[in-house]
């Protein structure tokens, strides 16, 4: 009865449209009330959901990729990628895919993700003759590759979720190749679904142009350098490095770009906060919703029920991706993560998954579930930049669709993705 008044409440908030935040905070409060505890103690876990020095990171790597966005960062890395991949087939939308990687680096947001690099590539791309459902769709899908590249906000908070156990450093390094992997099986599909409806590609301007805008967008680059290179070496922790962040975003922006003015710089820091603000309420609301799940035994019961259903490892990890991707098509990501981590994970070493490898399922299926209706955060985004109904950007989204799924069955079933590039560092 106690899981009924739980998920009961927040189901049905959620279906009036309130704040996910608020959804978690109430029914987490409704239950203790009907347990007939203390109702201090959902205010206890909130504050004690938020108050940890590694959420820290967040909120200054939320704040250098504002900077970064505002100070044309954005537009210099899609310029470099043009040149680079923009003799493809399909041009404009390989240059998207690129775009998307190297700025992932940055924003670690696929939300920020889609609305910079959408607001500059999809108008583009409809001038030239490019269908505005192929620019949304690329552009939506492309975005998720951002969750697994450093500097990833989604990887500390899992990291915190799961109660330290495993570093940030060796998540950040996880993540490369699949994150890699997955531009490239989208660069394929988008060759093909470019070939087939007859999309020309772009000049090449040559080799001289191509190392003049890299040079150009080299100090921003060199920040993801920076954040991982120094986080991966250990000279300072993700905390350290989120703060640095911020320091040289300002320092490339102001003073070697020259295109922070100084409206622009409160709006980013506005922004900032505006975000971060968000983000925590729901970590902190979410780590109430948790421990209820823990006190409740649900994680324990949901491992003998798996165990009942099989034993085998693989019908485990596919089971575990059906429900994320399932819970993903309604619900946004952080605070999936929060309550998703302390049941699955149980399951996952119950069965001997690396918990490193399980974060990055983790991650790309959540990641897929944003791009997937009826509460894809990331395809809303993408459809309104691109001026498009939702109905017809889900008629021919299905082969980046399918694209992702694949790779997320890749990593799920070929640990050595995402564990060898880690083990190599260490």
């Amino acid at each position: 009865m106690e899981l009924v008044v739980l998920f009961g409440t927040f189901t049905g908030l959620l279906l009036i449209g309130a704040p996910v935040a608020f959804c978690l905070g109430v029914s987490s409060f409704a239950t203790i009330a009907f347990l007939g505890l203390p109702p201090v103690v959902v205010f206890q876990r909130l504050n004690s959901g938020i108050s940890v020095f590694a959420l820290l990171a967040i909120p200054f790597f939320i704040y250098a990729g504002e900077l970064m966005v505002r100070g044309d960062i954005a537009r210099r890395l899609v310029a470099l990628a043009g040149a680079a991949v923009g003799h493809l087939r399909g041009g404009l939308g390989q240059v998207n895919i690129t775009a998307s990687v190297m700025f992932g680096g940055i924003s670690g947001s696929a939300a920020a993700d889609a609305s910079a690099i959408g607001g500059l590539m999809i108008p583009q791309m409809a001038e030239r003759g490019y269908g505005r459902d192929y620019a949304v769709n690329i552009t939506v899908v492309s975005s998720i590759i951002a969750l697994m590249l450093p500097p990833s906000h989604n990887l500390i908070i899992y990291s915190i979720a799961a109660g330290g156990r495993m570093s940030i450093a060796d998540l950040f390094t996880a993540g490369i190749i699949p994150g890699l992997l997955l531009a490239v099986a989208l660069m394929i599909v988008a060759w093909f679904v470019a070939k087939k409806r007859g999309y020309s590609t772009e000049p090449f301007p040559g080799a001289r142009a191509v190392f003049g805008l890299l040079v150009g967008a080299l100090p921003g680059l060199i920040l993801v350098a920076i954040m991982f290179g120094g986080v991966r070496s250990g000279v300072f922790t993700a905390s350290e490095s989120s703060g640095i962040a911020v320091i040289y975003a300002i320092a490339v922006t102001i003073l070697v770009y020259r295109s922070l003015p100084w409206n622009e710089f409160v709006a980013a820091t506005l922004s900032a906060v505006r975000t971060s603000s968000m983000v925590l309420l729901v970590i902190g609301s979410a780590a109430a919703f948790g421990w209820l799940l823990a006190y409740l035994r649900v994680p324990a019961e949901l491992v003998q029920w798996m165990k009942g259903v099989s034993q085998n490892p693989l019908v485990i990890l596919l089971m575990l991706n059906i429900i994320l991707l399932l819970l993903g098509t309604f619900m946004d990501m952080s605070p999936l993560i929060v309550i998703t981590t302390p049941i699955f994970l149980p399951v996952a070493l119950a069965y001997g998954i690396d918990p490193v490898q399980f974060g990055i399922i983790l991650i790309l299926n959540l990641g897929i579930g944003l791009c997937t209706p009826p509460v894809g955060a990331v395809l809303f985004v993408g459809c309104a930049v691109g001026k498009i109904r939702i109905s017809e950007a889900i008629k021919t989204i299905w082969p980046f669709y399918f694209a992702a799924i694949f790779v997320l069955m890749m990593v799920t079933y070929i640990p050595s993705l995402s564990l060898w590039l880690p083990s190599v560092f260490k």
